[in-house]
């Protein structure tokens, strides 16, 4: 074949898609199974690990080792307090990381990877528990664990059956399906996730509270049930808020008058300027707490086609004001 049809050949949609759903179907094989040799040793692992005092260090060469710093970031995550190990910088003084208290979970597709077995009778000196994922039971590995993880994956994906694709696959899967297991057996909750995620969209959503981010002192504007319009009206100005709360005479929430209230007001009436508060402020409107999660808020927002909500005490008396620009700014919307 000339060099340019073979350049043609490559660049064939149909070739190229080919290629690119076939490797997940193999991937997705390597996967099924994986889900056939999950049994009695994966359960041991779990429950070691569970029993353990000490950490799962998890080490891998090559390929592998980018899939044992991902599992270690996830055990982290959700409850299993973890570490990744260079199994190369391991003999060279990082062993020092690992005690006889941990748990070492060692990755190798051969389970000959010449690292890995260097580390293994260093591994049993210290005293760890060492548990294998490997692609070989008969290995050097597998033989030498306290609990072998099996994924029998026949073949690559890769095209040329070189490549480490789908037994890597597996194994992340594998060291996923460790996680989730050990964090139900912690019973691992949503609130303890978010606590290890504060920074992200996740951590927000889990544990922004609405006092976190409503509007307070000067920047809740807040009037008498017997106050002009007008009065009202400087108040929000004032705060630069898009609602004014509305307190009866012993200070609980009364009403809320909105710019929106304003609008409707004015095109029916006119100038209401100097009529009472009470007579075009939205009575009873809805409120939150201020321990809501803001995640909450927002919802209530977007079902209710609202802009504000008054954020009010146990005695209904409005402390502050939460308004979609505020979660906005919080990252939430």
């Amino acid at each position: 074949m000339s060099l340019r049809k073979e350049l043609e050949r490559k660049e064939d949609i149909k070739t190229i898609v080919a290629l690119g759903r076939k490797t997940l179907t193999v991937e997705a094989e390597a996967i099924s199974q994986a889900v056939k040799k999950v049994g009695d040793n994966f359960y041991e692992a779990c429950r070691t690990i569970f029993e353990a005092t000490g950490r799962v260090v998890v080490t891998g060469m090559g390929k592998p080792g980018f899939i044992a710093q991902k599992i270690s970031a996830t055990l982290s995550s959700t409850g299993t307090p973890s570490l990744y190990l260079h199994p190369a910088e391991a003999i060279h003084g990082d062993l020092g990381r690992v005690t006889k208290e941990d748990i070492v979970l060692a990755l190798s597709n051969s389970g000959e990877t010449e690292e890995i077995v260097r580390l293994i009778p260093l591994i049993k000196r210290i005293g760890a528990k060492l548990i294998a994922i490997t692609n070989n039971a008969n290995s050097t590995l597998a033989t030498s664990s306290d609990i072998l993880l099996d994924m029998e994956v026949t073949s690559e994906a890769c095209y040329l059956g070189l490549a480490p694709t789908s037994s890597t696959t597996a194994m992340l899967a594998l060291g996923d399906a460790l996680a989730i297991a050990l964090a139900f057996m912690h019973d691992f909750r949503p609130e303890d996730f978010a606590f290890y995620h504060p920074g992200g969209a996740l951590g927000k959503r889990l544990l922004l509270r609405v006092r976190d981010i409503m509007r307070s002192g000067s920047d809740n504007p807040i009037v008498s049930e017997d106050a002009q319009v007008k009065e009202a009206l400087i108040a929000v100005t004032t705060a630069r808020a898009g609602s004014v709360t509305v307190v009866d005479g012993k200070g609980r929430l009364a009403g809320i008058f909105t710019d929106g209230d304003l609008r409707r007001h004015f095109e029916k009436e006119g100038d209401i300027s100097n009529i009472p508060i009470s007579r075009v402020m939205t009575p009873h409107p809805i409120t939150i707490s201020g321990d809501t999660l803001a995640q909450e808020a927002l919802t209530i927002l977007r079902e209710k086609k609202i802009d504000e909500i008054p954020v009010v005490d146990e005695n209904g008396a409005p402390v502050g004001l939460i308004d979609v620009q505020d979660l906005l700014k919080a990252g939430l919307v």
